[in-house]
């Protein structure tokens, strides 16, 4: 079996490094690439892939924001997350939001492509810097507070993310399919949560998440 990769990465040079990586390996191809999260989502139909690479921090739709919507989409599609952040709550988001391994892209090639036959032979792959950091706060006896952003549902999370990038309610209405009104619901409920006033604010937390374009 030839597992079908699509890559998700705002970086053209680092997709470019990927595919030849993937595409010299007798049992992977890279059957597409997209440079951002809306990007992404427009070709799982088409391309059908096994696997999709993911980078967290993407224009337009970031990883953690359209993670729900590729398992929406592409029920048997795996994700493998490919990174910079090194942070233990990006880690717990990706794997609750139905991410299958976490990677650093920092690691090395052998390691991302074992990390890629791992998740596809149906385990979970953590980097290993991560790992120990997941087990020592078990160890200890550390319960990490969730992060506010944990309180928030799939579409409310989608909501605010998007307008935080910038999008109005109508907008985000007729990308979502929704009505004006049941996206101020969810915007309200949102900005609730996570304790903020104004759209400023928003901003600013959005940025710290992730959730917008580096």
């Amino acid at each position: 079996m030839t597992i079908r990769i699509l890559l998700a990465d705002d970086h053209a040079v680092l997709r470019a490094g990927l595919k030849l990586l993937i595409d010299a390996q007798p049992d992977m191809t890279c059957v597409g690439e997209a440079g951002d999260g809306l990007e992404m989502l427009s070709r799982l139909d088409s391309l059908r892939p096994d696997l999709v690479l993911l980078d967290l921090s993407m224009p337009k739709l970031g990883g953690l924001v359209a993670l729900p919507d590729i398992r929406r989409c592409a029920p048997n599609a795996r994700v493998l997350v490919l990174t910079m952040h090194a942070d233990e709550e990006y880690l717990r988001q990706a794997l609750a939001s139905g991410a299958a391994g976490y990677v650093l892209k920092q690691a090395a090639d052998q390691e991302l492509l074992s990390a890629i036959r791992a998740v596809m032979r149906g385990e979970l792959y953590i980097h290993p810097a991560m790992t120990r950091a997941l087990l020592s706060g078990m160890i200890e006896g550390v319960s990490p507070a969730p992060s506010p952003a944990a309180q928030l549902s799939e579409r409310e999370l989608e909501v605010i993310a998007q307008v935080a990038r910038g999008s109005t309610n109508r907008e985000i209405a007729d990308r979502l399919g929704l009505s004006v009104k049941t996206v101020e619901t969810y915007r309200a409920r949102a900005m609730e949560k996570l304790g903020l006033t104004g759209r400023a604010a928003l901003v600013r937390y959005a940025q710290e998440q992730g959730w917008l374009s580096e």
